[in-house]
């Protein structure tokens, strides 16, 4: 049996989860449990959240992330040379593609961001660890999670003046959320910061 509050729901594995990961579509569910917020500074994995998030802005989460296996094969794995590589006849292929959102300026754009991964310094890595965001409370609930921080802001500038396109806070800020930089789970959730002990 399932039991249900606004924020969190408690699986039948036991588990307490973020409410979004929902209960029974176990590719959410592995992906919560697996990905968001889990830190890391791996280049495809990096260059898969950046492309996302491009592709989420003014569509839905559950829009985007029902196409994910589609993007992953349509831009050949998260490559990031490999996209980098791309050219318009492949732009043009993937417009195409009704696998994926086929929309030009979003697939132009993940082209561009992979050609500035590969050429900007400081790398996406380097940057992701400066915005690092260290709390000591979990969010108490789904309505306390901010669209964007001042964080965000600042790091969405770098991010545009290295040449990266669809870049905006909010975007940026799901970025930060899905790499781990900051970790929203909230209360309740089995991977929800421990809030630190005031002696």
């Amino acid at each position: 049996p399932l039991t249900m509050s606004v924020d969190v729901i408690t699986g039948s594995d036991g588990k307490a989860r973020c409410a979004w990961a929902g209960a029974g579509d176990t590719a959410a569910v592995r992906y919560h449990d697996e990905v968001w917020g889990t830190r890391t500074y791996e280049e495809s994995a990096l260059f898969e959240a950046l492309t996302l998030g491009v592709f989420e802005v003014g569509l839905s989460w559950s829009i985007v992330f029902g196409k994910r296996d589609a993007f992953r094969q349509a831009f050949q794995g998260f490559d990031v040379a490999k996209v980098a590589a791309m050219t318009e006849r492949d732009v043009d292929r993937l417009v195409q593609d009704a696998s994926i959102i086929r929309n030009r300026g979003k697939i132009q754009a993940t082209v561009d961001n992979a050609r500035a991964m590969l050429s900007a310094s400081p790398s996406l890595a380097e940057l992701a660890k400066s915005y690092e965001i260290t709390r000591d409370q979990p969010p108490g609930s789904i309505a306390d999670l901010p669209k964007s921080t001042p964080q965000a802001e600042a790091f969405a500038r770098q991010l545009k003046s290295q040449g990266y396109r669809f870049v905006g806070p909010t975007s940026v800020y799901a970025f930060m959320q899905n790499v781990g930089v900051v970790n929203d789970h909230v209360h309740g959730c089995f991977r929800a910061i421990k809030p630190r002990r005031v002696p």
